[in-house]
């Protein structure tokens, strides 16, 4: 089964492809993740994607695409994989095929962009264990501390409102063609994005009942 999961920054996409790994046995791939990773080795790349992230902007398609064809030669991504992230406008779209091959389905999760400034502004993740908390809707037990590792919490430096309003100007402009793209080819199923986290899942798993 391969997926591709599309929705504005802090849609819930990450979330979600983890609950849907875990379902279907199948890898998780965030391109963030893997550009985070560079960035946390301090390599040449790294650092230069560093730059481009806490600007708000997207990293080049090449970068992306070289990184993502490497990723998805692991053993963990014979059973197929999610791709949380990827593509990120109608060009890499169009490419993605002669990397993954035929793709199943395309989630498409839907949220008001208020609501992402929302959530977004208000998240704080534990630098030791990745253990991910929300000021309002998901708070530590002790403020500031993660309640796994007693860890001090973080805000990303990218989680500011300019900055995810930037993020999201960036996604209407360049990734919400891709939604039309997959909707023409007739695999894109869209999917509201807000409300429980369990029955948003729920409405995920349903839409790919006709997936083999």
């Amino acid at each position: 089964m391969k997926l591709v999961l599309i929705g504005g920054p802090g849609a819930g996409k990450g979330t979600q492809a983890k609950k849907l790994s875990k379902h279907f046995d199948i890898a998780h791939i965030s391109t963030g993740d893997l550009l985070r990773e560079q960035m946390k080795l301090g390599t040449e790349l790294g650092k230069k994607v560093s730059e481009i992230m806490n600007a708000g902007g997207l990293v080049s398609d090449d970068i992306v695409s070289a990184m993502l064809a490497e990723r998805i030669k692991a053993d963990d991504c014979k059973k197929g994989y999610i791709l949380d992230g990827y593509p990120r406008n109608v060009s890499q779209a169009e490419g993605l095929e002669a990397i993954t091959g035929k793709l199943d389905k395309v989630l498409c999760f839907n949220v008001d962009d208020e609501v992402i400034v929302d959530r977004m502004t208000g998240r704080r993740g534990c630098p030791k264990c990745g253990q991910m908390f929300h000021i309002k809707y998901n708070p530590p037990k002790k403020d500031g501390i993660c309640d796994a590792c007693g860890e001090a919490l973080v805000q990303r430096k990218d989680d500011n409102a300019e900055t995810v309003r930037n993020r999201l100007k960036v996604y209407h402009e360049t990734t919400a063609p891709v939604i039309d793209y997959y909707s023409n080819k007739g695999i894109l199923a869209e999917i509201d994005g807000v409300g429980d986290i369990d029955e948003i899942f729920a409405k995920a798993v349903a839409a790919l009942e006709d997936v083999k």
